[in-house]
């Protein structure tokens, strides 16, 4: 993929994901938020912050099945508006809901599963969020920067627990996004898998390859003995 087209591609993704936030202003400046609007502008964050969680996800099972490349450039982005939305859901959650009621969210945590599996996705994210720079790599190192970035799976569990649980059984939206986490979840078990019996076949066939030629030699120098 050439430098224009991978341009091209963040300006989409950047437009992308912004839209969910500009529609929720225009309906905010229209007075259409429902009847509810703390409850709405909450949900609409919240379903944003998933979708673009599991979107990131995606990238590496697509990078897998595909050979393309670019899924992979586009990671870190997508982790970084996730986070983002993630961080707004709060702030609603904060400001609108419990106007900094402490005691009360502290309450709500120890209590509401959907919101301890919810907030433990948040503070997950944050170590992620901070260490998604090119600079930040350098310093932890690519091997412990991939360790410290599988937390992305724990995150996007914990992501669909939060739904799961706080949803209506009537609403089977939660039940899709358990589906694509399963998924996105099961490609990466797949290659790890295959990966795991190629090298091990590897390491296998290594130590008879090695044997026969350590035995074809003792035999060619006997013979050499023999003719002598």
């Amino acid at each position: 993929m050439s430098r224009r087209s991978r341009v091209l591609l963040k300006i989409a993704v950047w437009a992308i994901c912004l839209t969910p936030l500009a529609v929720l202003l225009y309906r905010a400046a229209t007075h259409d938020l429902s009847a509810n609007p703390i409850s709405f502008v909450t949900n609409w964050l919240g379903d944003w912050t998933l979708r673009l969680l599991l979107a990131s996800l995606a990238m590496t099972p697509l990078r897998m099945l595909s050979g393309l490349s670019w899924p992979i450039k586009l990671r870190r982005l997508l982790g970084l508006f996730a986070f983002s939305y993630a961080w707004m859901h709060f702030s609603v959650w904060l400001v609108l809901d419990h106007f900094f009621d402490w005691r009360e969210m502290g309450a709500d945590i120890a209590k509401r599963p959907y919101v301890t599996v919810g907030m433990t996705a948040l503070l997950l994210m944050i170590p992620l969020a901070a260490t998604s720079t090119a600079a930040a790599i350098r310093k932890l190192g690519g091997r412990n920067w991939q360790r410290l970035h599988r937390l992305a799976y724990a995150i996007g569990v914990c992501g669909v627990l939060h739904y799961l649980w706080l949803a209506k059984k009537a609403n089977p939206a939660p039940y899709y996004y358990a589906a694509v986490l399963v998924l996105l979840l099961g490609i990466r078990g797949w290659d790890w898998g295959r990966r795991r019996i190629s090298r091990l076949r590897t390491e296998g066939i290594a130590p008879m390859a090695s044997a026969t030629v350590g035995g074809l030699s003792e035999r060619g120098r006997r013979q050499e003995e023999g003719r002598s």
